[in-house]
């Protein structure tokens, strides 16, 4: 009886033991909730693209998520200097007050000198220029090697049509070979070429420049004229380097040489361009002193150039060839360079013209830009008087004294 008990037991753990084994083993999960809701049927990966996101970025704004902001801030770009007309580096918003029509202004805004430029080169190509193609060609590379890496360059040439060369760039190449493609053509549209780069330069950020290689004559232009140019300038941010060269006395002599005859040969300047220049540089300017005038001004305005609206353009033979001209040209200039802040630089030769461009250059690094919100923004036609101080001994300041409020310029912010 003791035996068969034993059998018994023996018989039922060895059938347990065979039950367990044949039981598939229990896979641990995480623990199902209640109410979720079974999985959608997967979507494809999206193609990967060259936008990275960086670990700080929110990833719930989509791209376009962008306001736009529209300001009135007045910028004034300012150069301070020693009285050994030594640059004066250093020097921080604190240091500096600006004053509208006597009337202290709070700084919203200053630019260091690092902050980059978009620079505009505008080259006269019509053909009373005194140098070769390739002097202005030269010339005009070697100022864009001079910039600095980050500053943005665009070129536009001119003769009777404005051509816009190559946009504003970072890439020296592109920059390099628009200036390649200049060559002289007949006409000078000079308000023109200057109206359309302002234009341009609006929607740049930053800081902003215009060299102008030019006599400062206009001949051809037909929608836009010199008081158009200088209203621009009030308004403009962009400071303006005119780099002036004299074709007064080759004027004269191609005006009284005849024109027109079968057969006749025009003479080039060595390089294989048309050219009026017998001589491989000016003779001294203006012989003929200008017409007298009994009243500078006979319109009572404050305008410098009465009438310069009503000029008839694109007329042959006499235009662009009086000295009358030409004195008015030296006077449009000045008032270009004074009301933006730049200078004007004269050129008589090629190593004058290149030794323009590099002063330009390194000038260009040496300024500072101070920007204010004007506070009564309703009269855009009143010109607005400037001031600006430092709070450094010895020192002088060189800015526009004036300005006049333009349009409200957009700018695009991403929303934070």
């Amino acid at each position: 009886m003791k035996t068969f008990s034993l059998l018994i037991i023996f018989a039922l753990v060895i059938s347990t033991s065979m039950f367990a084994q044949s039981r598939p083993p229990v896979k641990q999960t995480e623990p199902t909730k209640v109410n979720k809701r079974p999985p959608a049927t997967p979507t494809p990966a999206p193609t990967p693209t060259a936008e990275v996101l960086t670990v700080d970025e929110p990833t719930n704004v989509p791209d376009d998520e962008v306001i736009k902001v529209e300001t009135n801030l007045v910028s004034i770009p300012v150069k301070v200097i020693d009285r050994n007309n030594r640059f004066v580096p250093g020097l921080v918003k604190e240091d500096f007050q600006v004053f509208e029509d006597g009337k202290l202004q709070q700084l919203e805004y200053f630019g260091n000198l690092e902050e980059p430029f978009t620079v505009a080169l505008v080259l006269d190509m019509s053909p009373s220029t005194v140098f070769k193609t390739s002097e202005i060609q030269n010339a005009a590379i070697a100022f864009t090697a001079q910039l600095r890496p980050k500053d943005k360059v665009m070129v536009v040439s001119f003769d009777a049509e404005v051509h816009p060369l190559c946009n504003p760039t970072t890439d020296r190449k592109i920059s390099r070979e628009a200036i390649k493609t200049t060559s002289i053509q007949q006409g000078t549209s000079l308000y023109e070429a200057i109206d359309y780069t302002m234009e341009k330069l609006k929607t740049a950020q930053g800081r902003k420049a215009i060299i102008l290689f030019t006599d400062g004559v206009d001949t051809t232009s037909q929608k836009v004229f010199l008081n158009d140019n200088l209203r621009r300038a009030d308004e403009s941010e962009a400071l303006i380097y005119p780099i002036q060269y004299d074709t007064y006395n080759n004027v004269q002599q191609q005006s009284q040489q005849p024109t027109g005859i079968p057969g006749t040969k025009i003479p080039t300047n060595g390089g294989g361009q048309p050219s009026t220049l017998p001589f491989p540089f000016p003779l001294p300017r203006r012989n003929n002193p200008p017409r007298p005038r009994n009243d500078p001004n006979p319109s009572g305005t404050n305008d410098p150039f009465p009438g310069g609206n009503t000029t008839p353009r694109g007329i042959p033979s006499t235009n662009g060839t009086s000295s009358e001209e030409y004195d008015r040209a030296d006077k449009f200039l000045q008032e270009l360079a004074a009301r933006s802040g730049g200078r004007i630089n004269q050129a008589s030769d090629a190593a004058n013209m290149a030794l323009a461009f590099s002063r330009i250059a390194d000038e260009l690094r040496q300024f500072y830009t101070l920007g204010f919100y004007p506070q009564n923004e309703e009269d855009k036609e009143k010109k607005r008087r400037l001031k600006v101080k430092v709070n450094r001994e010895k020192v002088s300041v060189r800015s526009r004294d004036s300005y006049t409020l333009g349009e409200k310029k957009t700018k695009k912010k991403s929303r934070i």
